[in-house]
């Protein structure tokens, strides 16, 4: 029954209901015999008129219609004849082939009789293009028409172009297309099964191998495309380093052998594809020299093509070559060693072999003709060298290590001025010698040496300190600058100071005496001065290298003690130098240098002497005679009872010139406030004394200045007296006389005019009086302060 006649509406059971059922053309209808239930088809064009016991099963529907280049699948078609006629049973049923499909091409319309259903709808028929197939698998056993024969699991290829008429023994796989193989491609295929591919060749399951024809290739049925291999082209700076990952033949026609490497360069082949048997490692760039250049390959290929493991070969340029595989460089491109007339190379033989360096740098300069045979008497008679044999080549020269030699220094001569030097050793023998004022370079058997001095005398080296100017910053030393140990120990010593070298070798001193450079050879070194320093003085406080001659001082502080049990602190300083009377003399030099802390030395004898003789004294007589004292004491007296102008030490010729008293002061506080308290109250009595004095003389200058002054009013009153009384005459004489009013006018002037002047009288005798007092005041307390401060000097 068709698949058409499935859901029926309301209005389609009417319809199958009627008695009369009107068929058009290419439509056909299934009636049921309900009697045999049986079914058949009807064919329009038709009437048909149902009997009672039939049923209409569809409406009519349209028949099956394939158009050309169409198909259509019917499962379970019906049985024909060889006339193509349906066959039916002995009941009127048409025969089925149940579980059977038929593909119908395009014929004309047909009915689909009861049980035939529509598997595959109408659908075109496939195309296959050029360069494409579509790859088949059968079904079932089937021959073909050229007599064939297909087993079930067979496949093939329909190759295009054509179209495809499909068989109901033959499903399709798979649509396959055609790869397209450019110039300097290929195509990877690996066989599916046993068999044969296009070019005839039997290929076995699993086996894989390229196909490099230029074109679009298709793989056959048991072919797989795996990958599309490029090809590498090679040029004169890039090659191809592969490896065989089976034996094969390669495309040379040389057999390589599994694991074997080896290089593909350009005079080769321009382009190459590696085979299935190949595995490429990389691509190796070109080693290109240039004329200054060399290099050393290790494990170098030989004629045969095998590496010969350990060995070294040298390559100089100008050349341009690949590394083959197992090759590296050992230090990659190296310069050609180029040597000027102040340098050198130091050499060491790594094996046995005859030294032909010098002979063949002779013959560089000789014709060509004579340059072999020269050349083979060079190798005869060339210097032997031996593992391990050091020698130096020197410039100017190029030179090309052989594979033999080793490299271990590059030598550069040492520009030396006359007051510079460097230590050089011995590497055989050990002995060390300093190299002073000229070009030196160090020979084969020699290094430099490094000379170590203790870590104080680094400092003072370092701190670049004046030892005369910057005496007073010995304390503070600067950071310590680092020193080239490699170069001769010098040192700079000043005008009127002196150094002392030790030699440990020679076990001998040597004093110099500057202005002088002092350079220490390889086994001398600084005596180093440990002075005492401060107020008091200190022990180790000064470190120095030289030793300056003076004259000089140095300051101290003491505590003395006198016979009434006083004790006093006295800041004392000393002038002091160094009596040389011969510095050629070495035993008179050392003596210099005898007592290692002279300051500390003098100090203490110095203050021993002034307490052994202020402790004899009362505090009283050494507050009035402290300089006689402390000088008597430091110096002693001659044969003459005279104090000595200077004191010798004569364990290193030190002289104290002189002794400066800077200051005394009471130790305990007690008797510096009662000594303070008795001082103000002295002062305060003289003061007090000497005030009074002055104010009785201002008070007596100032009576007499009165007196003066009353005695002076007095006589200008009598002067006043006179002219009113000449005024008075000569006012009587007025009316006697008829100008009595200028004589009038006279007489008041002069009368005012000595007013005038009998008053400034007065301003004077007062200002008189009053310079007088002052000038009285001044004098009394003007001796008295001078006497106070040279009072107070004293006491302190």
């Amino acid at each position: 029954m068709s698949k058409k006649a499935g859901n029926r509406g309301p209005e389609m059971e009417g319809l199958l209901e009627a008695s009369i059922i009107r068929i058009p053309p290419h439509h056909y209808i299934h009636v049921l015999d309900q009697n045999t239930n049986i079914a058949r088809v009807e064919i329009g064009p038709l009437t048909y008129i149902r009997q009672d016991n039939e049923r209409v099963l569809f409406t009519p529907v349209r028949m099956v219609m394939v158009p050309p280049r169409h198909y259509c699948v019917i499962a379970n078609p019906v049985a024909r004849d060889d006339d193509n006629q349906v066959l039916f049973d002995q009941s009127g049923q048409a025969k089925l082939r149940h579980a059977d499909l038929e593909i119908r091409l395009t014929q004309d319309p047909f009915p689909l009789y009861p049980g035939e259903e529509m598997q595959q709808d109408v659908t075109p028929l496939q195309i296959v293009y050029p360069d494409t197939a579509l790859r088949l698998q059968a079904l079932l056993d089937f021959e073909v028409e050229g007599g064939e024969k297909r087993v079930a699991g067979d496949e093939w290829l329909f190759e295009g172009p054509g179209t495809y008429i499909p068989r109901k023994e033959v499903a399709v796989l798979e649509t396959i297309k055609a790869t397209v193989i450019r110039e300097n491609q290929a195509i990877r295929l690996r066989a599916r099964k046993e068999g044969k591919d296009r070019t005839g060749v039997n290929r076995v399951t699993g086996e894989e191998w390229l196909v490099s024809k230029v074109g679009a290739y298709l793989p056959g049925a048991h072919e797989e495309v795996i990958d599309i291999v490029n090809a590498f082209i090679l040029t004169d700076k890039k090659a191809l380093h592969v490896r065989a990952l089976r034996p094969f033949k390669d495309a040379g026609g040389r057999e390589r052998r599994t694991g074997e490497e080896w290089l593909v360069t350009m005079a080769d082949r321009e382009a190459h594809i590696p085979s299935v048997a190949e595995e490429v490692v990389g691509v190796v760039d070109v080693t290109t020299l240039s004329s200054r250049q060399y290099c050393v390959i290790l494990d170098p290929v030989g004629p045969d093509g095998k590496p010969q493991l350990g060995q070294k070969r040298v390559v100089k340029g100008e050349r341009s070559f690949f590394l083959q595989p197992g090759e590296h460089l050992e230090n990659g491109i190296q310069d050609v060693y180029v040597l000027s007339e102040e340098e050198g190379l130091v050499l060491r033989a790594v094996e046995a072999f005859n030294d032909t360096q010098e002979q063949e740098e002779d013959e560089e300069e000789e014709e060509e003709e004579e340059q072999q045979e020269r050349a083979k008497r060079s190798r005869r008679s060339g210097t032997p060298r031996r593992p391990g044999d050091r020698w130096m080549l020197r410039g100017p020269i190029e030179y090309v290590p052989p594979a033999s030699v080793e490299v271990l220094l590059r030598r550069q001569a040492i520009p030396l001025d006359e007051n510079e030097g460097i230590y050089v050793r011995d590497i055989k023998t050990g002995k060390v010698r300093a190299v002073i004022g000229h070009t030196y370079m160090l020979t084969h058997d020699e290094e430099l040496w490094e000379k170590d001095l203790p870590p104080n005398v680094e400092a003072l080296l370092g701190a670049r300190l004046d030892p005369l100017a910057d005496r007073s910053d010995r304390g503070q030393q600067a950071p310590a600058a680092p020193r080239e140990k490699t170069r001769v120990v010098s040192f700079r010593v000043p005008h009127n100071a002196a150094v002392q070298v030790y030699d440990y070798r020679e076990k001998k001193a040597r004093v110099v005496f500057g202005p002088e450079m002092v350079m220490l050879g390889p086994d001398e070194q600084f005596t180093v001065l440990s002075l005492s320093g401060d107020k008091p003085k200190r022990a180790n406080v000064i470190k120095a290298i030289c030793l300056l001659l003076g004259p000089d001082f140095f300051t101290d502080i003491i505590t003395i003690e006198t016979a009434d049990h006083a004790r006093l602190q006295l800041q004392l300083s000393y002038n002091w130098h160094f009596e040389v009377k011969s510095r050629v003399d070495a035993a008179n030099a050392a003596a210099v240098f005898s007592v290692p802390d002279f300051v500390g030395d003098a100090c203490k004898a110095i203050a021993s002497r002034i307490r052994g003789a202020v402790a004899s004294v009362q505090f009283d007589d050494f507050h009035k005679n402290s300089n006689r004292i402390i000088c008597s004491a430091v110096f002693g007296f001659d044969e003459k009872m005279q104090v000595r102008s200077s004191l010798r030490f004569s364990q290193n010729n030190l002289v104290i010139s002189s002794v400066d008293i800077q200051s005394v002061e009471p130790v305990d506080q007690r008797t510096r406030d009662a000594l303070q308290k008795s001082v103000q109250l002295a002062i305060e009595i003289t003061t007090n004394s000497q005030e009074a004095a002055a104010r009785h003389e201002a008070e007596r200058l100032e009576q007499e200045a009165r007196g003066k002054l009353e005695r002076q009013r007095i006589t200008d009153q009598a002067e006043a007296e006179r002219a009113r009384k000449e005024l008075l005459e000569l006012e009587a004489l007025s009316a006697a006389v008829e100008s009595t009013g200028a004589a009038k006018a006279e007489a008041q002037s002069r009368a005012e005019a000595a007013r005038i002047q009998g008053e400034a009288a007065v301003s004077e005798a007062k200002l008189k009086a009053e310079a007088q007092r002052i000038e009285a005041v001044r004098s009394h307390f003007l001796p008295f302060s001078i006497k106070h401060v040279s009072k107070i000097c004293r006491l302190l």
